[in-house]
């Protein structure tokens, strides 16, 4: 029972966190600095996500050349800055990681 009580409680703060910023419409008015800070929550997310999987995929740090998940991200971070073509750096990315990945089992 104590389970489902969680679930429920978590379900309703989760519910009405988003809901503080969706209900008020356009009667809530963020203030300039607010507005411009909140344009770097989905980088900041992604880079919370998907560095620290990069980094250490197996839990430890792992900095070698034999590392796809640092050779993916790295060669996103390339492609973006010279392109500033995000699904194109996304793309470029996975085909990336593949070949590090699963490359020598077919070469």
């Amino acid at each position: 029972m104590s389970l489902w009580l969680t679930i429920l409680a978590m379900g309703a703060i989760t519910f009405l966190l988003r809901a503080s910023f969706v209900l008020p419409g356009e009667r809530l008015r963020l203030p300039p600095l607010f507005r411009r800070a909140l344009r770097f929550v989905p980088v900041a997310v992604l880079t919370a996500l998907i560095v620290p999987m990069a980094l250490a995929p197996s839990g430890t740090l792992d900095f070698s050349w034999r590392n796809p998940w640092l050779a993916g991200m790295l060669a996103a971070l390339l492609i973006a800055c010279a392109t500033r073509r995000t699904l194109l750096a996304m793309l470029l990315s996975f085909a990336v990681y593949s070949l590090w990945r699963w490359g020598p089992q077919f070469f």
